[in-house]
């Protein structure tokens, strides 16, 4: 049972391909001869013959054998209809846990056992210690500070003048423009929308209530139908749908002061006790590593982050829960505080700009659906958007973990060995 489970992506042992070898052999005549392309395999064989024989000719193309590609366990139906054009297999990542960890948010309440796909070694035993020391302290405190996603439109105005009045029509019209925005999506809401001008291009940038959504393709639905609007009253000319003030898949300052996605915020605070025992240093000197290195040495690089390695986690929940993988580059604005206490001492993370969400994109294959119900996250939230908040909640946890077991082994002086121990290829 299991080889034919590995086998579902090529053809399972003991089941005969749909296609017979003439139409197989003619097929290929036609890809070679560039008379049918790669994307039209789909409109003429059923989706798992279609990705062999592409993978088929790729082989034959390269001389690559793509043996291990061609094997895997997620269903195809749904994925070359919504994820995946011309595909030809599968790439396996592996997938390792950390925890359990304790959090204690609004929407993540419990002990929680965090799905992490990585090639990096070391770094799921990094936060698996992190999480060992949230849980021994009592629990990461965790809030969602603003919840929107963003799509901003740039017009050309004729001149500044006309740059102006563009700007007041929108502040004018937000009513009317909110109406058209939320006819196109039965779940979103336009909750903010700010204009910005350089010069002649006017910047409008739409803030929205997706739900349990990440929500870019209803954003873009929606905003288009603002931007008719915009250029009809205005007599601006729509340049692009996106005009880089959203910001998507980019580290940028808007997004860190005004929110993207989920702004998640998380800390923990660790008596001396258990910065001694569990990270084998003392709070001063965790304290004075964060200063030096992610906020003095991030500031003097210029750097639009201030934390040890927060990407590193928000990718590797990111690959395993079926989010875009792109937006990992958010993680990266993190910014890691270290607080003195009396008692010990109060580290914090947070994320201005997180997307996330349960529904939609790849959070219906197969096996980052399961990652998701290992959370107790997949699809809809009741309320609608409560499992993409506790989906934040719960990732703004682990790179709480993450960011306290790095700075715990610069402090004392253990990186080295345990990249030595753990990540040597």
């Amino acid at each position: 049972m299991a080889d034919d489970a590995g086998q579902r992506g090529g053809t399972p042992r003991g089941v005969e391909s749909g296609v017979d070898p003439e139409r197989e052999c003619l097929i290929h005549t036609k890809l070679k001869a560039g008379s049918m392309k790669l994307y039209e395999l789909e409109r003429e064989l059923a989706p798992m013959d279609a990705i062999r024989l592409r993978r088929d000719f790729i082989r034959k193309e390269t001389g690559s054998p793509l043996e291990n590609v061609g094997l895997f366990s997620i269903g195809v139906e749904r994925v070359v209809r919504r994820n995946c054009e011309n595909m030809i297999g599968a790439i396996q990542v592996p997938l390792g846990v950390a925890g359990p960890v304790q959090i204690k948010g609004e929407y993540a309440q419990g002990s929680f056992y965090l799905p992490l796909a990585t090639t990096e070694g070391a770094l799921i035993a990094s936060v698996n210690r992190g999480c060992g020391a949230i849980t021994r302290a009592g629990g990461a405190e965790v809030r969602v500070l603003h919840d929107g996603m963003t799509r901003a439109p740039v017009f050309a105005a004729r001149n500044v003048i006309h740059a102006k009045e563009v700007a007041d029509w929108v502040g004018g019209h937000r009513e009317e423009l909110r109406v058209a925005a939320e006819r196109t999506t039965s779940h979103g809401k336009l909750t903010d929308m700010v204009t910005f001008v350089a010069g002649t291009s006017v910047f409008v940038r739409l803030e929205f209530d997706t739900k349990d959504a990440m929500g870019m393709n209803m954003v873009t639905i929606a905003s288009a139908k603002v931007a008719d609007l915009v250029a009809a009253g205005t007599g601006a000319r729509l340049i692009a749908l996106s005009g880089n003030m959203c910001t998507d898949k980019k580290p940028a300052a808007i997004n860190s002061i005004m929110g993207r996605g989920r702004s998640v915020v998380a800390g923990i605070a660790l008596s001396h006790e258990q910065i001694a025992q569990i990270l084998k240093t003392d709070a001063k000197t965790i304290a004075e590593v964060n200063s030096r290195k992610n906020l003095i040495g991030s500031a003097r690089a210029g750097a639009m982050g201030f934390n040890a390695h927060a990407a590193n986690v928000v990718a590797a929940i990111f690959i395993a829960c079926g989010q875009d993988a792109a937006h990992a580059i958010d993680g990266s604005t993190c910014i890691t505080t270290v607080d003195m206490t009396d008692t010990g001492a109060y580290v914090a993370v947070t994320l201005p700009s997180l997307p996330v969400g349960t529904v939609g994109g790849g959070t219906g294959v197969d096996t980052q659906h399961e990652c998701l119900q290992m959370l107790g996250v997949a699809g809809s939230g009741s309320p609608a958007g409560a499992n993409a908040k506790k989906l934040a909640e719960i990732v703004a946890a682990g790179v709480l973990a993450g960011e306290l077991s790095l700075l715990g082994a610069l402090a004392a002086q253990h990186l080295a060995r345990a990249h030595q121990q753990l990540g040597r290829g």
